[in-house]
């Protein structure tokens, strides 16, 4: 059996991550739905928007590869979108719920964070510079959307849960 290497890695990593992405593509429109907040509602949708461009990004990494761009079962995903379903259930039709739905935003973010950095540190020492690039510009959205986050959660979305 061949050793296995970064390149191996970088691809097993990828594929972890297009089924990520393809399964938050699936629960973000429930998210919005469920939401009571506008403004979170709006974040998701945004979200939404972005997420597309990310699987576009990545499809253009596996074909820079010459692999096609298939997904590979992430059960940390899996389980980060079932802890938000149990959040819908258990907390629909009351104030925390927004709370409940923005924290499981943030726990999708945070993993996407952590794999996007490690992908892009990869594709850079893989030589990959397109891919680092494509990788980069996802990172800085990923970032971007847990800051908004953070900020919503910070101004309104906490307070309104607490009341």
């Amino acid at each position: 059996m061949a050793e296995k290497d970064l390149n191996e890695l970088f691809l097993e990593t990828l594929k972890d991550i297009y089924y990520a992405e393809k399964h938050i593509l699936k629960a973000l429109p429930k998210m919005a739905k469920a939401a009571n907040s506008d403004q979170l509602r709006a974040a998701f949708d945004k979200h939404y928007d972005e997420t597309e461009g990310q699987v576009e990004r990545l499809e253009q990494i596996f074909e820079m590869l010459g692999k096609a761009a298939r997904g590979k079962k992430c059960a940390a995903i899996e389980g980060i979108i079932d802890e938000g379903k149990e959040i819908m259930d258990e907390f629909a039709d009351t104030p925390a719920l927004d709370a409940g739905l923005l924290a499981a935003a943030q726990a999708v973010e945070h993993y996407e964070i952590s794999r996007y950095g490690t992908l892009k540190a990869w594709a850079g020492k893989l030589n990959m510079p397109q891919a680092v690039k494509l990788l980069d510009a996802t990172l800085a959205e990923e970032k971007k959307t847990d800051e908004t986050l953070t900020k919503l959660a910070e101004r309104a979305v906490n307070y309104e849960a607490a009341a």
